[in-house]
């Protein structure tokens, strides 16, 4: 506990897109929330953080470089901290496995002999890769990971089962593709992308066929089974795997574009088939989460999702610029701070200020 009776969690990757919304969710939930991030995206910032939203410490640093001492005075650890998708994930298996993989091992070995027992982890509904849409996946379905993001989540999530016992509560929590309004807002995840795409150029552009089936949850829903999971009795989350989102929440890509041109009436679908059929498709069952964490009672759909990202765009000036700059892309982002050797190819800060 802290040292006004709190209860202490340590939030890995708090500066990003959810860890920025996670960190202010918490801390209104009355958490003291320390942060751990190497801060890559501090300039990525679609809105300021609003104060109260900011963690009571901050500690920059990579995750792979994480100590005993980061961990003191830490009740609970969730980890999100990572590389953040598919196309980063591939730019070097090896990088993935090390940064996705083997530092949230190490973390969790690290909480594990200091006593910390709680260990949300940040999986990924991913991990299906092409599933049959004929019936919704559940968590006890075969793992069919294609990339090595969704790899490295697979293979986290079983060394991790290894690791529980009467003293270690590893949670999986594999989530749906998070949408939704962020200080550090993401326009390479699907609905934030469609909908700045025909918000911005009255065309929603859809790169693939647009028939893989994606499952999505609000980003603040996303932070709701989270705090959900840290609350449950631990006979409930020990070692379990929890698809997180609704089962009404799972739509075909262009089905999503669908909905968006419901609130963008004057805009026009375009699917350019460029990377053909995406080999990733499933649609996912959500029913563990609703029987086994009850408490766990979303709040937002696509069509109210959509509605507060379009104002959020408009409030904040979302530009044509910034659809094809850096900042809300985190692949661009990376590659960026490479190029300007402020990071190495190892991903490692080298020196000076990002």
């Amino acid at each position: 506990m802290s040292a006004k009776g709190k209860t202490t969690i340590l939030i890995t990757g708090n500066t990003g897109y959810i860890g920025t919304v996670m960190t202010g969710f918490f801390k209104n939930k009355s958490y003291c929330v320390a942060g751990l991030d190497c801060n890559w995206f501090d300039k990525n910032h679609f809105f300021s953080v609003p104060k109260d939203s900011r963690p009571d410490k901050q500690i920059i640093k990579d995750i792979r470089e994480i100590t005993r001492e980061d961990l003191s005075g830490v009740d609970a650890v969730i980890h999100l901290a990572g590389l953040s998708n598919d196309p980063l994930g591939d730019i070097n298996p090896l990088l993935t496995e090390e940064i996705n993989c083997q530092a949230t091992l190490k973390i969790a070995k690290l909480c594990k002999d200091t006593g910390i027992e709680r260990f949300i982890f940040a999986s990924s509904c991913s991990i299906y890769g092409a599933a049959s849409t004929d019936t919704p996946i559940n968590e006890e379905g075969r793992l069919n990971p294609l990339t090595a993001y969704a790899k490295a989540k697979a293979i986290s999530e079983a060394e991790l089962a290894k690791l529980a016992d009467n003293n270690f509560h590893p949670v999986f929590m594999r989530n749906a593709t998070v949408y939704g309004v962020s200080p550090k807002l993401r326009l390479d995840l699907v609905v934030n992308n469609l909908l700045a795409s025909g918000y911005l150029a009255g065309e929603i552009t859809i790169m693939s066929d647009g028939s893989p089936w994606r499952p999505i949850v609000h980003i603040e829903d996303f932070c709701r089974a989270f705090c959900v999971a840290l609350k449950s009795p631990v006979d409930k989350i020990h070692c379990q795997a929890f698809n997180v989102g609704l089962n009404e929440e799972n739509y075909r890509v262009i089905d999503i574009a669908g909905e968006i041109q419901k609130v963008l009436p004057g805009s026009k679908v375009r699917i350019l088939s460029k990377s053909g059929s995406d080999e990733r498709t499933y649609r996912v069952d959500f029913s563990k989460i609703k029987k086994i964490l009850p408490d766990f009672k979303p709040q937002w759909n696509l069509r109210k999702g959509i509605r507060e990202l379009l104002e959020a765009y408009k409030k904040y000036n979302l530009a044509e610029e910034d659809f094809e700059s850096d900042r809300y892309f985190r692949m661009r982002t990376i590659k960026s701070l490479i190029n300007s050797k402020i990071i190495n190819q190892n991903l490692y800060i080298t020196g000076g200020s990002i």
